[in-house]
């Protein structure tokens, strides 16, 4: 197979490992996507035919409160690997993880791959400059998603009020295969085929005893309120 994937220790990498099984996994020691030097080494040694970039800094806090690590690892890191790839020159099939979160969240919207990005947070700037990165490399494909594993919800609360054409990790992971197989180009939205709140979707997740919280309760950092998407370009997934 020849791949190479970033973020394996995350939820959609533990779902990918599952699908592309005989793919390279390099670990934060193997390859560091902050160090140039590190990413060429890993890069041209591996030699990779198609490269999945899943690794990234996903806390909308964690972004506000440190934007030079956001930066650095969402941003620069992205450039670090689109730079090792025009070295190894073997038409590489470059795969970028971004999120629906590049858009403004505007109520009753379905976002499609047609639609112009409005980033509200940090971290929704960080990613959609990791896409105007990625243009750079020919052989690429952008692919804008909403996901969680399955499981516990990590919080105890869920909005009521927030929304999305959410899928798992596992299915997120099986389109990133479709998408792999036809080798497609561009942007490309992976979506669920339904519109779901936050709190639907813990509870669908298999949270149990899972609380409620509206909007009017949080205090943070500005949300994407509604993260729905649609294709023009794909199909849709049943979430599972």
């Amino acid at each position: 197979m020849g791949a190479l994937i970033t973020g394996g220790s995350g939820a959609l990498g533990s779902s990918l490992r599952k699908i592309f099984k005989d793919a390279y996994y390099p670990r934060h020691e193997d390859m560091d996507i902050l160090n140039p030097s590190s990413v060429n080494k890993a890069i041209l040694s591996y030699k990779p035919k198609t490269l999945i970039h899943a690794a990234a800094l996903v806390g909308i806090r964690e972004c506000e409160e440190n934007k030079k690590k956001a930066w650095l690892t969402n941003v620069e890191g992205t450039q670090n690997i689109v730079n090792a790839l025009k070295k190894l020159n073997n038409n590489c099939y470059l795969v970028y993880m971004s999120t629906a979160c590049v858009f403004a969240g505007e109520h009753n919207k379905f976002y499609t791959e047609e639609d112009i990005p409005s980033p509200k947070n940090y971290y929704s700037i960080t990613k959609l400059c990791g896409e105007i990165v990625v243009r750079q490399y020919a052989n690429a494909c952008i692919i804008r998603t909403n996901f969680v594993p399955k499981g516990q919800w990590k919080y105890p609360k869920a909005f009521v009020d927030r929304f999305g054409t959410y899928l798992f990790a596992d299915n997120v992971a099986k389109g990133i295969y479709d998408v792999w197989k036809n080798k497609a180009k561009g942007i490309v939205h992976i979506v669920g085929d339904k519109r779901m709140s936050m709190h639907d979707l813990a509870l669908l997740a298999g949270s149990k005893n899972i609380g409620k919280m509206a909007l009017d309760d949080y205090q943070g950092p500005p949300l994407t309120v509604d993260m729905s998407l649609s294709t023009k370009r794909w199909k849709k997934y049943k979430i599972r």
